[in-house]
């Protein structure tokens, strides 16, 4: 009897620790991705203000007269992409966050060469992305060379965040299905009946990109994961 009493205090209390340990990994876990949050969010409106200065700079001035062209993201939330979509990530512990925001206006009709400069607009937001990721290796390198990484061990873990979703960003906005910048980019270089035909698509667009992601989703992740991982083991190597 005493034997099975200590071995049943020992269980508890192992499982007490465990316990304890797996709520203390989950707290951590979501104080880290309530962290990334703003990262995904800064990542995405930059994303947008990139294509209405693309457009600005290529005549067309909708996003300027629209107050698009600001950092404050207010103007830029998406009630889904920036709000519902990130939260419910972080709710149901999916591992990953990501989202978007409201898309910045654009009239192609004010540009000189309407195909061509959609297709500029279309690629300053993933190139923005790109952009981001690498600064954000360059500070990593930075870090990682003064021999403070772990003195800064929080602000690390944010910057490969930061490669990754943006990253992410890039890779994913590429993809050539309207509405996403991957298709505006396609159209530029298709003869002009099969770009039309090819941009009545973009009533279906969002019902072919949760198929495209359902479908490819592990393909985009290894692409996604290799780049980022090739981008930090530089920075990390230098």
């Amino acid at each position: 009897m005493p034997l099975k009493m200590r071995f049943s205090g020992a269980f508890q209390y192992i499982c007490r620790g465990w316990w304890s340990r797996l709520g203390q990994i989950a707290i951590m876990r979501a104080m880290l991705e309530l962290l990334f949050l703003p990262i995904l969010f800064f990542s995405v409106i930059v994303h947008e203000v990139a294509h209405g200065y693309a457009a600005l700079r290529l005549g067309d001035e909708t996003a300027l007269y629209s107050g698009r062209l600001t950092l404050n993201p207010i103007p830029h939330i998406d009630p889904v992409g920036t709000i519902i979509l990130p939260l419910f990530l972080f709710i149901t512990n999916a591992g990953f966050l990501i989202g978007w925001a409201k898309p910045v206006p654009v009239n192609p009709y004010n540009f000189v060469n309407p195909r061509q400069d959609f297709a500029k607009v279309g690629a300053a937001g993933p190139l923005a992305n790109i952009a981001l990721a690498l600064i954000s290796a360059m500070l990593l390198t930075i870090i990682n060379l003064a021999g403070l990484m772990t003195s800064f061990e929080l602000i690390a873990g944010l910057l490969q965040y930061s490669v990754f979703i943006n990253i992410l960003l890039a890779v994913f906005n590429l993809i050539p299905i309207p509405p996403l910048d991957g298709s505006r980019i396609l159209a530029a270089v298709l003869p002009y009946d099969k770009a039309y035909k090819y941009e009545r698509m973009m009533r279906f667009g969002p019902f072919l990109t949760l198929i495209v992601l359902w479908m490819f989703w592990p393909v985009i992740f290894t692409i996604v994961r290799t780049i980022a991982g090739t981008i930090l083991s530089v920075a990390l190597s230098i």
